[in-house]
């Protein structure tokens, strides 16, 4: 049997900054639009929270399953380490998705029902990442994913619940938050490259080689740069965004270094930190630019 703290390691709290900051940069950008619903923003980050942890207990499921989890180098997996029964991590997966339903049919229903379709289009992404007959994240899209889901759809999806509408303040946001976002998974991805590509888990790390992913999460995180740079159109404070720039060198450190194995989990706590620090900085700025 699990621990409680076991549980909340399996969730995988480290990736919350993939539910958070979407929410800030799609809020920042409403109220840039003088727009900002704080209780939507709220609701909004409820949906965004339960669809990660329940993607992150999905996950876990599925690749305990396929076995794709027995030799790994990264953080806890309660399938993979025969902490939990699969049928426990399974109900746990249903019952955050379902929290995340919930709130986002009151949200949609709140703002524009057609949500709901978008919303159901996201569930279905979270459980075919690593689940069903064909995973998508055993094909090297992942990456596709994390962007348009935790970039496109989470950032300008805030916004437009709040504002009606969405512009291109918001959709730079989208861009620069899914760039991160993505950079976390592609970190993951480079650290579990040895074992996946063992266990026939066709990541796009394992497509494109240890060498080109470590240049892919660099190129990410100059994506995000520029896309800060960009935003000094709206107004010279956005440039605050740069205050996560020491966080990004530090993530990036070990991927340059050709660091490995457990030497490559720093880099996803502070990628993820990167993203949280950017996306305050940014929406603060918004806000009173706006």
């Amino acid at each position: 049997m699990a621990s409680l703290a076991q549980w909340v390691e399996g969730a995988r709290p480290h990736t919350l900054p993939n539910a958070v900051a979407p929410v800030i940069a799609g809020t920042g950008a409403a109220a840039w639009l003088h727009s900002a619903v704080w209780w939507k923003a709220l609701l909004a980050l409820l949906v965004a929270v339960a669809m990660v942890v329940g993607v992150n207990f999905a996950n876990d499921y599925s690749d305990g399953v396929r076995g794709t989890d027995d030799e790994r180098a990264g953080p806890l997996r309660l399938v993979g380490s025969r902490l939990a029964a699969p049928r426990a991590v399974l109900a746990a997966a249903a019952a955050s998705l379902g929290v995340a339903a919930a709130a986002g049919v009151v949200l949609a229903l709140a703002s524009a029902p057609w949500l709901i379709a978008v919303g159901a289009v996201c569930l279905a992404g979270a459980w075919l990442y690593t689940g069903g007959a064909r995973p998508y994240g055993y094909r090297g899209l992942g990456e596709v994913a994390v962007f348009v889901f935790f970039g496109l759809v989470a950032v300008l999806g805030t916004q437009y619940v709040q504002a009606l509408r969405v512009d291109w303040v918001g959709g730079v946001l989208a861009v620069a938050t899914g760039s991160l976002s993505s950079a976390v998974l592609v970190a993951n991805n480079l650290r579990d490259i040895p074992t996946d590509a063992r266990t026939g888990k066709v990541t796009l790390a394992v497509r494109l080689g240890d060498a080109r992913t470590r240049l892919l999460y660099q190129v990410l995180l100059c994506v995000a740069g520029l896309s800060t740079l960009a935003l000094l159109a709206v107004n010279p404070w956005t440039a605050t965004g740069f205050v996560a720039l020491p966080l990004a060198l530090r993530a990036a450190t070990p991927v340059r270094r050709g660091r490995g194995g457990r030497d490559l989990i720093p880099v996803l706590r502070d990628t993820g930190l990167t993203m949280l620090v950017w996306s305050v900085a940014v929406a603060v700025a918004l806000v009173f630019a706006g």
